[in-house]
This record gives structure tokens, C-alpha cells and sequence, in this order.
């Protein structure tokens, strides 16, 4: 426990993106045709008002938006030339094979036409065949009819399966133009959060936007990055036992960077006696505990990693989000209340638990 502790909040890993390089957002490419709803299903995930004037040309006939505007953790890529005549997906893929995270298949049920999207569907798989897809069939509230529902769900299903040969997650949305309420989007956000626990993690809303909410914003996407790596990491068994609280000391030194300051051993006193020695101690024993399940055998090598795995990526992510809010505060001559500092530490691991289910 105490080599954990000297890890974690001591000089961690030599590893850190630096303070001028942008990190790649992640990126959900939304591949449909014109009218698929695609616009509908950004603005439906967001919450924002008004998307079409946010999408900004990235190729030809490619735009992306960026999610908020103001300091972007999220971005959306929209195939704008899909099924048009002459359309020629190659500089599109080129773009989404740089930095597209996941594939968003949005057939529309009463559109019978998709040869394009399954097409394309079929060159991105064979280019990269590791990339998660998810088929959404919009579109539900225009095919009224059960049974026409079905047949058409199942049709185009079919063919999306056969171009990326295998079979591929669903899930079917109503997204009316008026007033009423989206239809689906539980289901779709825990696809999502099933394929991409980060891309969940950063649809979520801080429930009071403050300035330091602000600020985080920023550095959420680095803390997204240290947590995937934990996760990672923690797969294995014995490896996460080293790596894994290296990985959060690193990401505590670059964090303490990120507001300019160093994470020296007085501040790592002063951090670790605010968020509780019993709050410390709860994360080694976890560690440990989740590095001794791995070692059992058969549970160990699947449930034992898989498990160990989400949980870093949770506390991992609890463990950022509290220390950006103390540092911003730090840096500006204040101190944050154990009791809210451990407040938001859990309300953060609970967002980030509940994004890996």
C-alpha cells in the first residue's frame, strides 16, 4: 500500500502530452445519407438548440462539430456527399481513419436506398477492421406500422451485417422536427457508452457550470486520455500493479502543470489531507484488491481483468476531476473544503462507473 501511495502521489510516470499539443477529440463519424437525420440525432445527444450552423467543412464533402463550441471535448464527423451522385468516399475515409473513434451507421427506415452507406460501411471495415460500428435506425415515428418497422429494421440490418461481415450493435430512434421528445436515446447512449465509456463521460453536463467547470472542460480530454491508458493497463494481469498508479501520478503532475504549478511534496500533503487520508487509503486497498482478483484463475484472466479495468478508468477519472478543482483553486490562493473536494471525488467516480456499465 505504501509503494502504491509513493506512485501515486509522487513523480508518477515520464509521460505526459505537452501544454501546446491538442489532444485528438474523440470522434463519432456519422455515416448516412442526406436527410438520414444525422443533424436530428447530434442535436438530440447534445442538448444544443441549434447544430446545422456548427458544422464546419473539413473536406470536400465532409464537415465536422465540434461539442460545446467554446472549449470542444467531443467531435462529430458528417459524410455530407453520402449517396449523392459521383460521390467518392476516399478522401472521407482518409479523414476518419486520422482520428474517428467510432462509426455511427444512421439508416433511415423508410429509406430504402442505403447501397452507399453499406458500401462504405464495407471499405472502412476492411481498412480497419477493429472499429466499433453501431447502426441507428432512424426514423421510427415515419413507419408507423409495427410489422413494416420490422421488416425494414431487419432488411437494412441484414445488409449493413453483410458489408461489415459480422453482426453490429442496433439500436432504432424517433427523432420528431416538433416538440416531442426523442425516442430511443437511453438505448443509444448506452451503446455508446457499452463501445466508447468516454464519449458518455463527455455528453455529460457539469450540474453547475462554473468557471472552474469551464477550465476543467479544457482538461478533461488529457484526464479522458490517463484514464483510458489506466484502464488499459489494468487489463492484464500484474501489469496494472506497476503501471496503474504511475499513470495517476503522472496525470496529478501534469494536471499541477496545466495551472502552473508543481506538484510538490507539501501540495501533495496539502491535496492528499483534503481529499481524506481514508478516501487514499480506500483507493490503495482497491488496487490491490482488484490486482489479487486477476490472479484467480479463469474468473481472473476474463471478469477479474475486465472489472479491474473499469475501475481504474473510474477512479482514475475521480481522481482528475478532484484535482483540477482543488489546483484551480490552489492557484488562485484558495483551498476547497474536504467535504466538497470528496463530494465531487464521488460524484465523478459515479458518473464514470455508471458510463462503463
Amino acid at each position: 500500500m505504501k509503494e502504491y501511495l509513493r506512485n501515486i502521489l509522487g513523480h508518477g510516470a515520464a509521460f505526459d502530452p505537452a501544454p501546446e499539443q491538442e489532444l485528438p477529440l474523440p470522434t463519432l463519424w456519422l455515416l448516412g445519407n442526406t436527410g438520414a437525420g444525422k443533424s436530428s440525432l447530434v442535436q438530440a445527444l447534445t442538448g444544443e438548440a441549434e447544430v446545422g450552423s456548427g458544422f464546419a467543412p473539413c473536406t470536400r464533402t465532409a464537415q465536422a462539430y465540434d461539442f460545446p463550441a467554446t472549449h470542444p471535448v467531443l467531435r462529430f464527423l458528417d459524410t455530407r456527399g453520402l449517396g449523392e451522385a459521383g460521390y467518392d468516399p476516399a478522401e472521407d475515409l482518409a479523414t476518419a481513419e486520422q482520428g474517428s473513434h467510432a462509426v455511427l451507421a444512421v439508416m433511415r427506415l423508410d429509406d430504402p436506398t442505403q447501397g452507399a452507406v453499406t458500401q462504405t460501411l464495407g471499405k472502412l471495415r476492411a481498412r480497419r477492421p477493429r472499429i466499433p460500428i453501431l447502426v441507428v435506425h432512424t426514423g421510427a415515428d415515419l413507419v408507423p406500422d409495427p410489422g413494416a418497422q420490422a421488416r425494414a429494421r431487419s432488411r437494412m440490418q441484414a445488409q449493413a451485417e453483410t458489408a461489415a461481415g459480422g453482426a453490429l450493435p442496433a439500436v432504432t430512434l424517433s427523432l420528431p422536427r416538433d416538440d416531442e421528445e426523442p425516442q430511443g436515446l437511453d438505448d443509444l447512449r448506452a451503446r455508446l457508452g457499452e463501445m466508447l465509456p468516454e464519449v458518455t463521460l463527455l455528453l455529460m453536463r457539469e450540474r453547475d457550470w462554473t468557471e472552474e467547470a469551464g477550465r476543467f472542460a479544457t482538461l478533461r480530454p488529457m484526464i479522458m486520455w490517463y484514464a483510458g491508458l489506466a484502464g488499459a493497463s489494468d487489463a492484464a494481469p500484474l501489469v496494472g500493479a506497476v503501471s496503474v498508479p504511475a499513470i495517476q501520478g503522472a496525470m496529478l503532475h501534469a494536471l499541477a502543470r496545466r495551472y502552473g504549478l508543481d506538484w510538490t511534496p507539501a501540495r501533495i500533503g496539502l491535496f492528499a489531507s483534503a481529499l481524506g487520508t481514508g478516501a487514499v487509503v480506500r483507493l490503495a486497498a482497491s488496487h490491490a484488491a482488484r490486482q489479487g482478483a486477476k490472479l484467480v484463475p479463469v474468473y481472473g484472466q476474463t471478469l477479474g481483468a475486465a472489472a479491474a479495468a473499469a475501475t481504474s478508468f473510474a477512479t482514475t477519472y475521480a481522481l482528475g476531476r478532484a484535482a483540477a478543482a482543488w489546483l484551480y483553486r490552489a492557484a488562485r490562493g484558495e483551498t476547497l473544503a474536504g467535504d466538497d473536494l470528496r463530494k465531487l471525488y464521488d460524484e465523478a467516480l459515479h458518473r464514470a462507473h455508471h458510463a462503463r456499465r
